[in-house]
């Protein structure tokens, strides 16, 4: 089923958006300040072109035990730097395009993780893509850990 509504995404104007996150991508190798934003560019695109089956999570999530207030506050800063150049341009890419697969009732779905994308095309930064399973798991021993 996710590889069905994975390839229904795409052409339904899935392309759109990771045509954009490619670019995103590309211009945050040639601008040196920007160069930092490089793999989670690239970690979105992938979430972009495949958003069934996949999921967004934050790095802290995966490994809680390696938390960095430097690099959180770094994190913190290259999100902004990121809004500035990209982030708000991708986020009403995703929303028009989910928007336009609403529309049409087989696009539901589709449209629905356009949504989720572009509330993580604001602040991508720290952020990986896993699979749902991982996802999950990850959460569950978080939850673990704290409750115990």
């Amino acid at each position: 089923m996710r590889t069905v509504l994975n390839i229904l995404n795409f052409f339904l104007g899935g392309f759109v958006t990771t045509f954009g996150w490619l670019v995103a991508t590309l211009l945050s190798i040639v601008f040196i300040i920007t160069l930092p934003l490089t793999r989670s560019c690239w970690e979105i695109t992938k979430l972009s072109l495949l958003p069934f089956g996949n999921e967004a999570v934050h790095v802290d999530e995966l490994n809680p035990g390696k938390k960095n207030v430097l690099l959180n506050s770094g994190g913190t800063v290259l999100n902004i730097v990121w809004f500035i150049f990209c982030g708000w341009w991708l986020c009403v890419t995703h929303i028009l395009v989910g928007i336009a697969q609403c529309i049409t009732l087989i696009g539901i779905p589709t449209g629905i993780a356009h949504f989720k994308i572009a509330a993580i095309a604001l602040w991508p930064v720290g952020r990986r893509v896993v699979s749902v399973e991982v996802a999950k798991a990850a959460r569950e021993a978080n939850a673990r850990s704290r409750y115990n």
